[in-house]
């Protein structure tokens, strides 16, 4: 699923991504029992998302547009089992021709999320803070020039849990796309005793989603711009989420 690249410091404006200076990482791929696994988490999470009852508050404008305007969406990691069932009902289906890139972990766990995003339509990119992590950057800025939406947890893929990190504004300043926050609670869920509290929803629940609204990160943001954007997502991230 959508995972986070951290960045470091540089002397432009566009601070360069944090990567591992031992050579060219290859992402690994599922294997076929991966492979496997991923057809049955896509049929389970079809299969939910059609009992789940839908309620959306779009702060944005972006389902009320006119669907021209891509954008970059920041959802926390513990909020993406129904991320792609969401999209697809809300944007994909409304707005024929949009289409959706994601960022994923390079490790053998993302080669499993990278499938089943493909069985969901969703283009995946490979990379995090810690590995391919600029060659990652640069095939998101191909993507959003090629008209995708692209999708990145702020605070994945290790945490810190409701943590915004800095690389979904550099993804925003580098492509010209505004980003949305989204969230979302779930009336009967099912928390993991993960880093980030994962949540699964119950079959029949009330799934309550908030689009909150845009924030557009200029192209020549220098550090302190982007610390002070950073932030201020971060609380608007935090203040359309409940976790009861």
């Amino acid at each position: 699923m959508p995972e986070e690249i951290g960045m470091n410091d540089a002397e432009s404006p566009v601070p360069e991504p944090t990567v591992r200076r031992s050579g060219p990482v290859v992402p690994e791929k599922a294997r076929w029992h991966g492979r496997l696994a991923a057809r049955m988490i896509w049929l389970v999470v079809r299969a939910v998302a059609l009992t789940v009852r839908w309620e959306l508050d779009d702060r944005s404008g972006l389902i009320r547009g006119d669907g021209k305007q891509r954008v970059i969406l920041a959802i926390w990691h513990n909020r993406l089992s129904v991320s792609l069932a969401m999209y697809q009902r809300y944007i994909a289906k409304p707005f024929p021709g949009r289409k959706l890139a994601a960022l994923v972990s390079a490790s053998r766990d993302g080669g499993l999320l990278a499938r089943t995003l493909e069985l969901f339509d969703t283009l995946p990119i490979r990379g995090s803070s810690s590995r391919r992590g600029s060659q990652a950057l640069r095939e998101l800025v191909a993507a959003a020039e090629s008209g995708y939406d692209l999708a990145i947890t702020p605070d994945g893929p290790r945490g810190p849990c409701y943590t915004l990190r800095e690389g979904v504004v550099v993804a925003s300043q580098l492509t010209g796309l505004p980003v949305v926050p989204v969230s979302y609670r779930l009336s009967a869920k099912w928390t993991l005793k993960s880093w980030d509290r994962f949540q699964i929803p119950k079959p029949f629940c009330l799934c309550q989603i908030v689009v909150g609204e845009s924030v557009q990160v200029p192209g020549d943001a220098d550090d302190a711009l982007r610390e002070s954007i950073r932030r201020d997502l971060e609380v608007r991230l935090r203040a359309i989420t409940q976790d009861t």
